[in-house]
C-alpha cells in the first residue's frame, strides 16, 4: 500500500508529493490545480525575507511594528499584535502571539528597505528562480498566494536542499527564533513552548499536532486553512506537500499526523530505485 493511499481516508479530494533530495518520490491526485494557500503565504513571505537578509537590504534587529519590536519579533509571531490588527495584546518577546498582521508588516518592511512591492520581489527573488510559474500572488503577504501543490513542491525542496541561500541564511530560516515562548497554535491550542522561525512553523515537541508523531522536532513548514500544507523533515531528508479541497478540519486532524508517519516509513532515509 502507498502510504499517499491515506488520503482517501480525509473524505474529500486531496493531493500530496513526496519529494527527497533527489525529487519526486511519490505524488497522488491532481498536483497542478491550483489551491489558496492561505497561511502556507507565510513561508514564502519568510524565504523572501531572508533572501533581502542575505543581500544586505534588512537585518532582523531593525526597528519594526510596535515599539521595542523588530523584524525577528514580526516574521517569528512574537511582536505582541493582534492576529489582525495593529492593536498589541503585549509588549514584543512575550508570548508567542500569531498574527497575521505582523507578517503583513514585516512585508511592509522588506517593501520600504528593498524599494520593491513584495509580491514583486517574490516573483523576482523566489519564484522565478526556483520555476514557479502558477503562483499567483494577491492580498496579503501572510494568507494571499494561490497556485498548485507542485509549485509548493519547488519551495518545499529548496529549503530541503537549498540553493538560493547561503547556509548562514537557510539556517537562519528555519531556526528557532525566540525558543522559550509559549502560545497558542491555531487549531491545536496551548503549546509550551510554541516554536516559530521566520514565517515557518516548527515542529519542536508540540502535542497535538498536524505532522508525524515521528517527525524531528527541526520539523519545519505551515499549514493553511483551506486544507494546503507542507513540512520538511531535515533529519528524515524528506518533504511532504498536501492540497485538498476542504478547508481544515477534524478531518485533517485525523489523518496528516498519520499520513506523515506513513510517509516517514516508507521513505525516510531511503535509496530511491
Amino acid at each position: 500500500m502507498s502510504a499517499l493511499e491515506l488520503l482517501d481516508e480525509l473524505g474529500f479530494e486531496a493531493c500530496a508529493m513526496v519529494l527527497g533530495p533527489e525529487g519526486v518520490r511519490e505524488q497522488r491526485g491532481d498536483v497542478d490545480l491550483p489551491r489558496p494557500w492561505r497561511s502556507v503565504t507565510k513561508t514564502l513571505t519568510g524565504f523572501a525575507s531572508a533572501v533581502a537578509l542575505q543581500e544586505g537590504r534588512v537585518g532582523l534587529d531593525d526597528p519594526a511594528g510596535p515599539e521595542g519590536s523588530t523584524l525577528r519579533h514580526l516574521l517569528a509571531h512574537a511582536s505582541g499584535y493582534f492576529y489582525e490588527s495593529s492593536r498589541t495584546l503585549q509588549a514584543p518577546g512575550l508570548r508567542r502571539h500569531y498574527s497575521n498582521y505582523g507578517i503583513d508588516e514585516a512585508a511592509r518592511h522588506l517593501e520600504r528597505a528593498t524599494g520593491y512591492d513584495i509580491g514583486d520581489w517574490v516573483q523576482e527573488k523566489v519564484a522565478d528562480p526556483l520555476g514557479m510559474s502558477r503562483l499567483e500572488w494577491g492580498g496579503s503577504p501572510s494568507v494571499g498566494a494561490v497556485g498548485p501543490v507542485a509549485d509548493l513542491a519547488l519551495l518545499a525542496a529548496e529549503v530541503l536542499r537549498p540553493t538560493l541561500l547561503r547556509p548562514p541564511w537557510s539556517r537562519e530560516l528555519t531556526s528557532v527564533q525566540f525558543p522559550e515562548l509559549v502560545g497558542i497554535m491555531p487549531g491545536f491550542g496551548k503549546q509550551t513552548p510554541n516554536p516559530f522561525a521566520l514565517g515557518f512553523e516548527v515542529r519542536g515537541t508540540k502535542s497535538p499536532h498536524w505532522t508525524g508523531a515521528h517527525n524531528s522536532p527541526g520539523t519545519v513548514g505551515h499549514f493553511g486553512m483551506r486544507g494546503t500544507a507542507f513540512w520538511v523533515d531535515p533529519e528524515a531528508d524528506l518533504a511532504l506537500v498536501i492540497g485538498s479541497a476542504h478547508d481544515f478540519c477534524d478531518a485533517h486532524r485525523d489523518v496528516l499526523p498519520r499520513l506523515g508517519d506513513a510517509v516517514l516509513e516508507s521513505h525516510a532515509r531511503c535509496t530511491p530505485s
